[in-house]
């Protein structure tokens, strides 16, 4: 790397550090409102934004300690750009993880800044030998932490999908224990808490999700609405207003379960051959494209090679 390549980095570096040094000097600083009056909220639920995540066991627990109003900064900015709040806000529901949209924009921020560290990283190598150009090693930066910000949207996606998968292999045995418990004589209530108690997984904490709120005054059915609301799942809204109807009118509890597991495991069974349709048809891309060049060119060259030495 050149002297002058070289100069011009740390001269930017030192001329970054010092921008941030200046515009967190205390007469600089002007404090918002959240600032101002957020100490004397603190009691009724305002105060520090980090609380849920610092004492979460979250691997940015000292990060966030740290960096915390640059992070919070960074996730207003972040929110303003890309928006669709309401969007986070349920699929985090869905995924069942208890953070807010704030808190998820700064796990991006963090993202982000790893994947431009990454680029940098990579920059400072490729320099170092002489290879790129600083404008497109620059511009590769910004790309990987515009990756890294995009990337942990995808992974919350990819984790609503598990759990939804997880859901939904659950649910056929969670009815038919609560077509069990219903048939030997207990309430829908008791049924419910006997079966959340019994089982382990992410429909046993939606159960014991719907008891807490029916303990807390919320009808039963309503909780169970709520259930369907927050899964966004197909099979498991149709369990829950199978629940709910049945209570309403007073039909046969234990047989609405029972035709109910029987339904979900015949639709676990079609999206079962679905999945093994597409698979089947994704396999012959390496048959088609690997599998068969290399066992023609197998059969031909010797043929090949055998007419080139008669020619010859």
């Amino acid at each position: 790397m050149s002297p002058a390549v070289l100069g011009g980095l740390l001269g930017g570096l030192f001329g970054v550090s010092l921008l941030l040094v200046i515009r967190r000097l205390p007469f600089l600083r002007k404090p918002s409102i959240d600032d101002r009056i957020g100490p004397y909220l603190r009691d009724l639920g305002g105060g520090d934004v980090f609380v849920g995540v610092t004492d979460s066991g979250s691997p940015f627990a000292a990060i966030l300690r740290l960096f915390g109003p640059s992070l919070r900064a960074g996730a207003v900015r972040l929110e303003r750009i890309l928006g669709a709040a309401a969007s986070i806000r349920r699929r985090l529901a869905r995924a069942g993880i208890d953070r807010s949209v704030e808190e998820f924009r700064i796990e991006q921020v963090l993202w982000g800044t790893a994947g431009f560290g990454a680029g940098l990283l990579v920059a400072l190598v490729a320099l170092s030998f002489g290879v790129g150009n600083p404008v497109g090693l620059l511009v590769l930066c910004g790309f990987l932490g515009v990756i890294g910000v995009l990337s942990r949207d995808t992974y919350l996606t990819s984790q609503v999908r598990r759990r939804e998968r997880r859901l939904l292999a659950e649910l056929p045995t969670v009815a038919e224990l609560l077509a069990l418990s219903v048939a030997a004589g207990e309430g829908p209530a008791a049924a419910l808490d006997r079966v959340a108690r019994s089982c382990r997984g992410e429909l046993a904490v939606e159960l014991q999700r719907v008891l807490a709120e029916t303990r807390a005054g919320e009808p039963l059915v309503r909780a169970l609405d709520g259930l369907a609301d927050r899964t966004g799942l197909v099979a498991l809204s149709r369990f829950a207003d199978g629940l709910a109807v049945a209570l309403e009118r007073g039909t046969p509890l234990a047989d609405v379960l029972r035709a109910q597991a029987g339904d979900i495991r015949e639709a676990n069974r079609r999206e079962l051959i679905e999945s093994g349709a597409r698979r089947e048809v994704s396999m012959m891309v390496p048959v088609v494209f690997l599998v068969l060049p290399v066992t023609i060119a197998f059969a031909f060259y010797p043929g090949a090679v055998g007419i080139r030495l008669i020619a010859g």
